[in-house]
């Protein structure tokens, strides 16, 4: 009896799935091409049920207009409206601009 129950558990165990945080990270002046190819990466990702960390890196004078992140971030929030939901909205920590979306 202790056998089929070790049994059963390792058995759910194995059927679990496990939810992981993939990161995908941009620059403020990306260009259509990579953002596509970023996307459906991302697209991908949350498909599989995977969360997503989008992490927007800031060099040298970009520091000075991070409007822009905030507005790639903004598109990249409308482009997965529908499927995802924002987990931790976007916040700045230094030179980077992260926001963690996770599939609905």
């Amino acid at each position: 009896m202790r056998f089929d129950a070790q049994k059963k558990k390792s058995a759910n165990k194995k059927r679990q799935k496990k939810q992981q945080l993939k990161e995908i990270k941009m620059r403020p002046n990306i260009d259509v091409h990579d953002y596509k190819v970023k996307t459906k990466a991302m697209q991908k990702f949350f498909d599989r049920g995977d969360k997503v960390k989008v992490t927007i890196r800031f060099r040298g004078r970009e520091m000075a207009h991070m409007n822009l992140g905030r507005d790639l971030l903004d598109r990249v929030k409308e482009d997965f409206e529908e499927t995802v939901k924002v987990e931790f909205a976007p916040k700045t920590e230094g030179r980077l601009m992260t926001m963690v979306l996770a599939p609905k």
